[in-house]
């Protein structure tokens, strides 16, 4: 059984590259997959580990960064490795929405606990807005949610800008997987005048955690970045494969479809890739299947 931890925590952090080096070296030597992201902006990431105790040594070495003492995290756990090795990046963002006046620290919109959240979405002067990505959204999602229909996080400021009329007199709630999103995007509506913006403590992942299936207003499975692909309520690994060609989640019953093809492509990518494209996967899986034979 392996032990997943999923997690970020804005932070103000004057040199991130300085901290890679020590933070990949002891997540080596406990045995630590996954990847995590170092910006000046803080942490993010997901790792997973054989054993508890791995997991908890990263962790606590996180903590003992600048301004990460209160970090949280969420377990989960899986029969299979969810990653196949560690990886510590430093990038501009640990979330990237490219507006660079956000600032999670300075103000975010109101917490509401997954047992709350219920409530919170069912009243009328409330709109619920799905803050992930269109693909993430397709799977899964609260009903009555908002689909802003972005293929990116960073699309999320235009069709705030293009949509914001409609919410007029609104008070609007927000959620994603793990709450990172929705500390930017609150962040943004308050900046932009809003007065009264809420977001699911925890995300998607604690409410199918702390909320029984009898009592969801959750339909469907939700998207994670690592090799479960998807989670149900427990946290239990949804039906979801991954199509390697474009990153889509696709149902095992897609792979019947016109299109797909193992490591390649799926019904959704096919026609949005080039032959060359194809080959460069097509090498790729072939690689990927050799590495598998010979591990075996």
């Amino acid at each position: 059984m392996h032990t997943i931890a999923a997690l970020y925590h804005f932070a103000r952090f004057a040199n991130p590259a300085a901290l890679k080096p020590p933070l990949l070296k002891l997540c080596l030597a406990q045995g630590v997959s996954g990847t995590l992201l170092l910006a000046r902006e803080g942490v993010n990431g997901t790792i997973a580990a054989e054993t508890p105790a791995a997991i908890e040594a990263v962790i606590g070495h996180l903590r003992a960064l600048p301004g990460c003492a209160a970090l949280e995290f969420k377990i989960s756990h899986a029969d299979v490795a969810p990653f196949g090795k560690m990886k510590v990046k430093i990038k501009r963002e640990i979330v990237t929405m490219g507006q660079p006046e956000v600032d999670p620290l300075a103000s975010v919109g109101h917490y509401v606990d997954a047992q709350d959240w219920n409530d919170l979405i069912g009243r009328d002067d409330v709109a619920v807005i799905d803050t992930r990505n269109d693909y993430e959204v397709a799977i899964g999602t609260f009903e009555g949610a908002i689909d802003p229909k972005t293929a990116s996080f960073g699309e999320f400021p235009a069709w705030w800008e293009a949509n914001k009329d409609r919410f007029h007199n609104k008070k609007i709630a927000m959620f994603c997987t793990g709450g990172i999103r929705c500390e930017k995007s609150t962040n943004y509506l308050l900046g932009q005048g809003v007065e009264d913006v809420f977001h699911l403590k925890g995300g998607i992942l604690k409410y199918l955690e702390e909320v029984p299936a009898a009592e969801t207003t959750w339909q469907g499975s939700c998207f994670v970045f690592d090799n479960r692909v998807s989670v149900e309520h427990g946290l239990k690994p949804g039906p979801h494969l991954l199509c390697h060609g474009c990153r889509r989640p696709i149902l095992p019953s897609d792979r019947e479809r016109s299109g797909y093809e193992a490591g390649v492509s799926c019904h959704y990518c096919v026609g949005q890739t080039t032959e060359d494209d194809k080959n460069r996967f097509r090498e790729r899986q072939k690689q990927i299947t050799l590495a598998k034979r010979r591990k075996w």
